[in-house]
C-alpha cells in the first residue's frame, strides 16, 4: 500500500534551489516520512544538504542525462522514483520544469494533480490543496483522492526548511535511460544579467520598477539601486507591455513568482495580478506618490513620496 511523500528537489550547477527547501517544509508539515530526489549530475552537495532538513531518505539520481533539464531524462527519473518509494504523495516545485513535470508524470500514473498549491493537509487518505484563483483573489480547497496524488507548490508559499540536521540514509537510484529517445539536447544555458549581478531566480534582493518612472531612461534609478544592494532588476507587465524592460524581467502572473527575502516597488501600484508574483516576499517596501495605492497593503514599509527624489536619495544614502 502506498505511504508516504515523495519530493522531486531541483538543483542549479549541483547546489539545492531554494524552492525545494520550500518543498522540504511542505511535506513534513503532512507529518509522514518524506524522500527526497535529488536528480541531476554532480548532485551529491546537493544530496548531501537535502539529507540535513529533515527529510527520512534521499533517493540520488546522478546521471550524465541529466546533466541539464529535459523532460524526458527528467520524467524517467521520476517514474523510477515513483516505483522505488511507492508513496502516497508526490510534491513538485512550482517552477518552470516543475510546471512541466508534473502533469506529465500525474498523466503517466493517472494521478489527481493540484498545481500551485499554498497550503496542504491530510484529511484521513486525501490530500486537501489550498490553490489561489481569480488572480489570487481568492483561495480554494481542492480534495485529492486516490493511491497516488500529486501537487506542485507556488514559490514562496512555504519556509524554507533548514539545513543541518541529523543526515538522512542517502541511496543511488539505478536510472534506465536505453530506451529514452535524445529527442531534445541542450547545447549551453546562458544566464541573463538581470541588472544587479543576480538573477530574477536566486535573487535575495530584487527591485522593481512600474509605471510611475514614466519612461524606460527612468529605469537607470532602478538599476542604480540594485546595484547599490546586490540585487535583480525586475518589472511590472505594464512597463514589459510598453516594451520598456524584456519579459524576463516581469513579475506577476503572466510572469515570474519570486519570493526575495526583499523586494522593493518602485512606482507600482500593485494590481492583483503583480501580487500574486512577490507576496511571498520576507519583506516588501513600497515607494509611491499615491497613498492609496493597493501595493500597501502588502507592504512591510511603505514611502509616501516623489520616485525621483526618494529613490536617489536611498541609494545615495546606501553609498551609492
Amino acid at each position: 500500500m502506498p505511504s508516504g511523500i515523495l519530493i522531486v528537489t531541483e538543483t542549479l550547477e549541483g547546489a539545492l534551489r531554494p524552492a525545494s527547501l520550500e518543498l522540504v517544509t511542505a511535506a513534513v508539515g503532512l507529518a509522514q516520512p518524506v524522500t527526497a530526489l535529488v536528480p541531476g549530475a554532480g548532485v551529491a552537495s546537493a544530496a548531501q544538504d537535502v539529507a540535513t532538513a529533515g527529510v527520512a531518505r534521499v533517493l540520488v539520481a546522478d546521471a550524465d542525462r541529466l546533466n541539464s533539464f529535459t523532460t524526458d531524462a527528467f520524467a524517467t527519473a521520476v517514474e523510477a522514483a515513483i516505483k522505488a518509494a511507492d508513496p502516497a504523495v508526490v510534491l513538485f516545485a512550482g517552477t518552470t520544469s516543475g510546471r512541466d513535470l508534473a502533469p506529465r508524470i500525474a498523466a503517466r500514473f493517472n494521478a489527481p494533480l493540484a498545481a500551485n498549491a499554498v497550503g496542504l493537509r491530510l484529511d484521513g487518505a486525501a490530500l486537501i490543496a489550498t490553490r489561489p484563483v481569480l488572480g489570487g483573489r481568492v483561495q480554494t480547497d481542492v480534495r485529492l483522492e486516490g493511491q497516488l496524488v500529486m501537487a506542485s507548490i507556488g514559490p514562496g508559499a512555504f519556509e524554507r526548511a533548514s539545513v543541518g540536521g541529523a543526515p538522512a540514509t542517502i541511496e543511488a537510484l539505478d536510472v534506465d535511460f536505453s530506451s529514452i529517445p535524445e529527442r531534445v539536447r541542450v547545447t549551453g544555458v546562458a544566464t541573463v544579467d538581470a541588472g544587479g549581478g543576480a538573477t530574477l531566480a536566486n535573487a535575495e534582493v530584487i527591485v522593481a520598477g512600474g509605471r510611475g518612472l514614466k519612461e524606460p531612461g527612468n529605469f537607470a534609478l532602478v538599476e542604480a539601486l540594485a546595484s547599490q544592494l546586490g540585487g535583480a532588476v525586475a518589472a511590472s507587465r505594464a512597463v514589459v507591455d510598453a516594451g520598456w524592460r524584456p519579459h524576463q524581467e516581469q513579475i506577476g502572473q503572466t510572469g515570474k513568482t519570486v519570493a526575495p527575502k526583499l523586494y522593493i516597488a518602485i512606482g507600482i501600484s500593485g494590481a492583483v495580478q503583480h501580487n500574486v508574483g512577490m507576496q511571498g516576499s520576507d519583506h516588501i517596501v513600497a515607494i509611491n506618490r499615491d497613498p492609496d495605492a493597493p501595493i500597501f497593503k502588502l507592504a512591510s514599509f511603505g514611502i509616501v513620496g516623489d520616485l525621483f527624489e526618494v529613490v536617489p536619495e536611498l541609494t545615495k544614502q546606501l553609498g551609492g
